[in-house]
């Protein structure tokens, strides 16, 4: 006789009913991870863009430009107290 055939024999929560009440908790469960996983792993992409995290990485993407000579100071300190403003 098989030791693990008695789970199908009838019993209620391995028969139909339970079998898709696990199917749909395993299905929340999977989306729920694979939700997590991609948040995790978007990183910078899902940053909110409101707020002071927005206002400091622009200002770091600012302060880059500077850096990099691709802006004049002018510019720097125009857009800097445009963005500080917001």
């Amino acid at each position: 006789m098989c030791p693990f055939c008695f789970w199908s024999w009838g019993f209620w929560p391995w028969n139909w009913g339970g079998g898709v009440i696990m199917m749909i908790f395993w299905a929340v469960i999977l989306v729920v991870l694979f939700a997590f996983l991609f948040r995790w792993l978007g990183g910078e992409r899902h940053e909110k863009t409101e707020g002071r995290t927005s206002s400091r990485r622009a200002l770091e993407i600012l302060k880059e430009r500077f850096a990099r000579g691709e802006i004049t100071e002018e510019e720097y300190e125009r857009m800097k107290r445009r963005i500080q403003d917001e």
